[in-house]
């Protein structure tokens, strides 16, 4: 073979070799890719299961008022021996007044009255702190019992108000646009449907879960409550100083 007839045979040669190493270059700079890629992915993961999304616990039962007054809500509750206290340690108290978040005040603890305990009372523990106050609402949600209720009321009047506790205790007004976007089950008192000796309807037990969902709407979910609005905010804890 001639050194012409050569040359043709050799360029195929290295453009094949020269091929060759490039796709195992791009092949080895795939898997490299990958595997950062994965650290990347595990790394993040791993901070993701370290630091889990902040999240409040839920009261089973809380108050919505809207004001930025915290010591007008403090003395309208008649509150006894108060005291600066955090978020987290306000779960533990009898009353914990919160500081105000998105123009609201969150009031929760184990002295709020129940529906289920004496729906009157409620009645007019809602009736008195609007009169005083003016935009107040009120939410409960039971998951062991299904027991729930929301009240919104306005200088002094209800607006709205629906609880059950085996039972409807209380309805008053008009369902509201977010209460039907919801699809909140309210029963007349006289619906045998709402009174069950073998179990909770179906629609009064999907209505506990959606309490939170009615609060989102109308004001806030205190479960919902930004970190950052907890972390440098302090409210105040006592016990009312009379029986509601």
């Amino acid at each position: 073979m001639t050194v012409q007839e050569a040359i043709p045979a050799v360029l195929l040669l290295l453009t094949s070799l020269a091929f060759s190493v490039g796709a195992t270059m791009v092949v080895l700079l795939i898997r490299r890719s990958r595997s950062k890629n994965r650290v990347s992915f595990d790394q993040t993961m791993e901070a993701a299961i370290a630091s889990p999304a902040f999240q409040l616990p839920r009261p089973s039962c809380w108050l919505a008022i809207k004001s930025q007054n915290l010591l007008a809500v403090q003395t309208a509750l008649g509150l006894h021996n108060p005291k600066p206290c955090s978020w987290m340690d306000g779960f533990e108290e009898k009353l914990f007044i919160a500081p105000p978040v998105n123009g609201w005040i969150l009031v929760f603890g184990s002295r709020l009255p129940e529906p289920n305990d004496d729906v009157d009372v409620c009645f007019r523990f809602v009736l008195n702190l609007s009169r005083k106050l003016g935009h107040v609402q009120w939410f409960s949600a039971s998951r062991i019992l299904n027991h729930h209720a929301w009240v919104r009321a306005e200088s002094g009047r209800v607006i709205r108000a629906y609880a059950w506790a085996g039972k409807t205790l209380w309805t008053q007004g008009r369902k509201t646009a977010a209460e039907r976007d919801l699809d909140l089950k309210c029963f007349d008192y006289e619906d045998a449907e709402s009174e069950s000796g073998f179990g909770t309807p179906e629609g009064a037990a999907a209505n506990v879960d959606k309490v939170p969902l009615l609060a989102a709407r109308w004001s806030l979910d205190p479960a919902q409550v930004e970190e950052r609005f907890v972390e440098r905010g302090r409210g105040v804890a006592g016990e009312p100083s009379r029986r509601y």
